[in-house]
């Protein structure tokens, strides 16, 4: 008959010794039992750690026998408590059996021996292969573009709803505010597309007179400056300009909003922020890119006018009578028929962007320089397309 005898926490009195933790250890024939008693919490494990510790010391056993049916209470830290002794035990080879327990003792005993058994996780590993990196990164731009793509025809969806509804104060649709932003991102933006637009008319102009100079074909530069601009300089340049200056500022605007939570304030109101926000920029360039086209168009071949003057000899008059031969109609709508679809991606990204933004100066930051590079690189590979698409078609 194994014998157990009692170990009792000291410095308590008679009341509340019948409740503190309590462990009776007997020895016979290679097996310690112990038997627990009392409250096993965290506020009493500390009066018993002592007498475990001593306990977990002991050696020249085969079999560890605990008792533990007269428990009253127990929480993790009683658990943790016990679960120690038994790891003690079992590192040194000792056969544990454990009776008595309760079902909430079991499963907390289960639940503190797995989290302390579990094995600690393998230092991190070195960093893959630079052909692992670059698929790794593939894939990531791929998912980001289907996000960005859904985003996008979720914000062309709601605008298009937006186009079917009523005018009038209160509506979606506010023709003050598309007016305003007409004049800020159309009219605004005038000088730098005539100045840049000249320049590059200029710039086309005075290249290609230098090098037809070599086989005496100076008046083939009209024909060169009239296709190459009104084709796709004049509408390319100026998309990446609108880019630039509008796509950045719509991306400013709405990411600025969102970090205020005025995107949130306007959807607790009960108002789209589509509607509001995105609905009257996205009409707006879409009314001004084209019309920025024609001015651009006039810009630069003025630039190429002067040019050709001073560099060939070429009177303004022969100029543009050549430029008659040069160019039909087809030749100029082919460069205007991009520019609402060009300005549709660049108001399209910019408000994603802009919906995308955090919390953070640093995320307004990112997602600008986001919107900027996306349009313009969408931008230029639409203009693409559009090439092969005429070339295909022969127009």
């Amino acid at each position: 008959m194994l014998t157990i005898g009692k170990s009792d926490a000291s410095g308590t009195t008679a009341g509340e010794a019948d409740h503190e933790p309590r462990v009776a250890t007997g020895e016979e024939d290679g097996v310690l039992g112990c038997a627990f008693s009392g409250i096993w919490t965290t506020r009493t494990v500390a009066l018993i750690d002592a007498d475990m510790r001593k306990i977990e010391k002991r050696s020249g056993f085969k079999t560890l026998a605990l008792d533990l049916s007269k428990i009253e209470k127990i929480d993790t830290a009683g658990a943790w408590l016990i679960d120690r002794l038994v790891s003690a035990f079992e590192k040194k080879g000792v056969k544990v059996s454990m009776q008595g327990q309760s079902e909430i003792a079991s499963i907390l005993l289960d639940a503190v021996g797995e989290a302390v058994r579990r094995e600690p996780e393998s230092g991190a590993a070195g960093p893959p292969n630079i052909i692992i990196r670059a698929l790794e990164a593939v894939g990531r731009r791929v998912y980001e573009m289907r996000d960005d793509f859904l985003a996008s025809m979720n914000i062309l969806g709601a605008t298009i709803r937006g186009a079917q509804m009523k005018l009038g104060r209160g509506h979606a649709i506010n023709p003050a505010a598309i007016f305003n932003q007409i004049d800020r991102m159309g009219v605004g933006a005038i000088p730098v597309v005539v100045l840049m637009s000249a320049i590059v008319g200029a710039i086309v102009a005075q290249q290609g007179a230098y090098q037809l100079s070599y086989f005496g074909a100076d008046i083939f530069v009209v024909d060169l400056v009239g296709v190459l601009i009104l084709r796709e300089l004049g509408v390319l340049m100026t998309a990446i300009m609108i880019a630039g200056r509008s796509g950045s500022a719509i991306t400013a605007e709405i990411g600025s909003m969102k970090m205020r939570e005025e995107v949130d304030a306007l959807k607790v109101i009960g108002l789209n922020p589509i509607g509001v926000l995105v609905f009257p920029r996205l009409v707006a360039l879409v009314i001004a890119l084209p019309c920025l086209t024609i001015i651009a168009n006039f810009a630069a071949l003025g630039g190429g006018i002067l040019a050709a003057w001073l560099y060939s000899d070429i009177a303004p008059a022969a100029f543009i009578d050549r430029l008659r031969v040069a160019i039909d109609l087809s030749t100029i709508f082919a460069g205007l028929i991009k520019a609402p679809f060009m300005a549709m991606i660049i108001g399209t990204i910019a408000s994603v962007e802009g919906m995308k933004v955090g919390g953070s100066a640093e995320s307004l930051g990112q997602h600008v320089t986001a919107s900027v590079v996306k349009s313009i690189f969408v931008v230029i590979i639409l203009d693409g397309l559009f090439a092969i698409f005429y070339a295909a078609i022969e127009f």
